[in-house]
């Protein structure tokens, strides 16, 4: 496995990574601008007690600043998939969930009224 690259081990069409980037930096967008409390799973579906114990407006950009990272390393993948090495893809990996858990703590921490 030594030597390849992610096109080596990518099994799709190269336009599929380019339409996840859209699509992630469409939300990306939407959540940076403090309108999207209602894309945030767990959110939209609480009770109205439990989301009056939320900033909506600092929710949405907490979790849209953390996507910026995950929305711009997708699309780094999918600019050099033919230079990066394929175990490029558990760091992405590694990167993303830390990335969750960073999301996840600070919208329990600071985005509580």
């Amino acid at each position: 496995m030594s030597g390849q690259t992610l096109a080596d081990i990518s099994n799709g069409p190269e336009w599929i990574m380019y339409a996840v980037f859209v699509i992630f930096a469409i939300i990306t967008i939407v959540l940076l601008t403090g309108k999207g409390a209602n894309l945030i799973a767990g959110y939209n579906t609480a009770s109205k007690e439990e989301q009056e114990k939320y900033d909506a407006k600092k929710l949405s950009r907490t979790v849209g600043i953390g996507f910026v990272p995950i929305t711009l390393i997708i699309l780094v993948m999918a600019l050099f998939d033919h230079v990066l090495p394929a175990y490029f893809a558990y760091v992405f990996l590694a990167m993303v969930v830390v990335d969750i858990v960073l999301i996840i703590v600070l919208c329990n921490t600071i985005c509580k009224k």
